[in-house]
């Protein structure tokens, strides 16, 4: 496992050396073209979805509509896969049960303001642009499905775990990424997130039995069985898991937390295009301020253990110092017999 597990690091870090020789050999004209093209193209084709397409196919919201429709009394009466279908945990209903009190049309205009909100607080200030010119956040944004938010989850989850609650409660095979507090050893985030996540489910089957039984039969056993007949990525998930569960298993073991976001991507129930909105997380999730209290632990004792040694350097040679000083620069001369006293 070391073994396989150095080769993937080594190989991740000769194609980051070899792709940062191609840049750097770039005159600056070519790096801004190749730096500036896929953005622009990316807007290009965010503007298109929402002045050409939505128009004439009317479909802006499809996923999100799923959110609004239902009623929590049944939930899962729309068959899986089939427009406005809500496939996701009773607790996810009762979380979204209000949205039916709007209109749908304020309705989508407050949830796109929330995914577009949810665009600028992962990009931040230097990737926001970047994150909404990808081709997948465009499509997730035309139709309002969680993956935006899936992902705004990830990158709090190494700081409060108990976001990864809303992960396992609404896709939940991208809960795959809590093997990175597993291999990890911090088992202290890994209790939180399961345990907010099982208070949950304990706490809504007491009100919701009926609803856990319905949501197992008709839509979990469902999808797991028969993916909806969409356009899709058919990989089959179990493939999938177990290559997401090797990349975030290699992530743990070096540091890399991009690799989480990325095991979650390919872990959804179905790969959409747009289940590829979750890696708008990447940005986000080596933040400062998103670190995980393990990880603060850990740079606090390098910082302190640092700090030591360099106070045992420095005593070293202020001591080396004072003894070079108290040596005389000259042997004094030595008196002769006849010297006058």
């Amino acid at each position: 496992m070391t073994t396989l597990v150095a080769a993937a690091s080594d190989a991740t870090t000769r194609a980051a050396g070899r792709a940062s020789g191609f840049w750097n050999r770039l005159s600056p004209a070519s790096r801004r073209a190749l730096r500036d093209g896929p953005i622009v193209a990316g807007l290009i084709f965010l503007v298109y979805l929402f002045v050409d397409v939505a128009p004439k196919a009317g479909t802006v919201g499809f996923d999100a509509l799923s959110y609004w429709i239902y009623s929590i009394d049944d939930p899962y009466a729309i068959t899986h896969g089939t427009m406005g279908s809500f496939v996701y945990s009773p607790v996810a209903a009762r979380l979204f049960q209000l949205d039916s009190l709007l209109p749908f049309w304020q309705f989508l205009w407050l949830w796109e303001a929330l995914l577009l909100g949810t665009v600028l607080w992962l990009g931040g200030r230097r990737w926001w642009l970047v994150i909404l010119a990808f081709p997948p956040v465009a499509l997730e944004l035309y139709h309002g499905n969680i993956h935006l938010l899936i992902a705004a989850a990830i990158a709090l989850g190494f700081r409060y775990p108990a976001a990864w609650a809303f992960v396992l409660l609404t896709k939940v095979t991208p809960g795959i990424g809590l093997l990175w507090f597993a291999v990890r050893r911090e088992w202290r985030s890994l209790g939180i997130a399961v345990g907010v996540t099982l208070a949950l489910v304990a706490a809504s089957l007491v009100v919701d039995t009926r609803l856990w039984i319905e949501w197992w039969e008709k839509e979990l056993l469902v999808s797991l069985r028969t993916p909806p007949d969409q356009p899709q990525i058919a990989i089959p998930l179990v493939v999938r898991l177990a290559a997401a569960a090797a990349i975030v298993t290699v992530g743990a073991l070096t540091n890399r937390k991009w690799t989480v976001p990325l095991a979650a991507a390919l872990a959804m129930p179905v790969l959409w295009i747009a289940a590829f909105a979750v890696l708008a997380a990447i940005p986000a999730v080596g933040r400062p301020e998103l670190r995980s209290r393990e990880e603060e632990a850990a740079n606090l004792a390098s910082e302190s253990a640092s700090t030591a040694d360099d106070a045992r350097s420095n005593a070293n040679d202020a001591r080396v110092a004072t003894h070079e000083d108290s040596r005389p620069d000259a042997p004094e001369p030595a008196r002769t017999a006849g010297a006058r006293s």
